[in-house]
Order: structure tokens, then C-alpha cells, then sequence
């Protein structure tokens, strides 16, 4: 069983930055495919972009590619989410996830983070 923990949301202005961490208990956590969604009020869960624990690189949404990045630190079994240049629809919570599929899809991940909240003020 693996437990996400998700650290790093909070308040920022537009064109400002935040970094998410997902922490995961089990190791070892590179069985798993990483997936990071969001859901705003009112709004479907939405992909953000999506990682192989080895892979060289990550896929994103359209609506935030080339202003998120996602990396990994494998000493601290953790992935992060570095969300450059914020607008104010990037506003919602955000949710790390682990999945035996390399998808899109969050029907696809089968363990969940509680979710962080993220607020971009205009």
C-alpha cells in the first residue's frame, strides 16, 4: 500500500511560484507511475502532467506546458511539481497520484495524496 503525502500549496500572486512535494512511504516507489491532477471548485479532476520514476522527462497539459515542471529525488522517494508563471485558473486542489498505467486518465491511479491547495490571486 502506498501513502502520498502532498506539501508545498498556499496563496500566491499571478506570475508568482510554487513548488508541490509528494512524498511516498514505500519504497521501492519507481514501480509505480506518478501523476499529478487538480480539481477546481465546482470543476472534473484534471490531468497536470504525468511522470516515469525513470524516465528522463514528464508529459504535460496543454494549459500549463512550459510553466510546470515535473522532477523526482529518489534518496527522498519524492516527486515535485514546480509551477512557474501562475495564473489565477491554476486555482484548485491539487492532487498527486500512483498508477500501475502511464495515464492521463485518474481513473488509471490507484493511490491518492489528500491534496494540497493552491490559490493564484489576480
Amino acid at each position: 500500500q502506498v501513502q502520498l503525502v502532498e506539501s508545498g500549496g498556499g496563496l500566491v500572486q499571478a506570475g508568482g511560484s510554487l513548488r508541490l512535494s509528494c512524498a511516498a512511504s514505500e519504497r521501492p516507489f519507481g514501480s509505480y507511475y506518478i501523476g499529478w491532477f487538480r480539481q477546481a471548485p465546482g470543476k472534473e479532476r484534471e490531468f497536470v502532467a504525468r511522470f516515469t520514476w525513470s524516465g528522463a522527462s514528464g508529459d504535460y497539459a496543454d494549459s500549463v506546458k512550459g510553466r510546470f515542471t515535473i522532477s523526482r529525488d529518489n534518496a527522498k522517494n519524492t516527486v515535485y511539481l514546480q509551477m512557474n508563471s501562475l495564473k489565477p485558473e491554476d486555482t484548485a486542489v491539487y492532487y498527486c497520484a500512483a498508477g500501475s498505467r502511464y495515464s492521463r486518465d485518474h481513473a488509471d491511479y490507484g493511490y491518492w495524496g489528500q491534496g494540497t491547495q493552491v490559490t493564484v490571486s489576480s
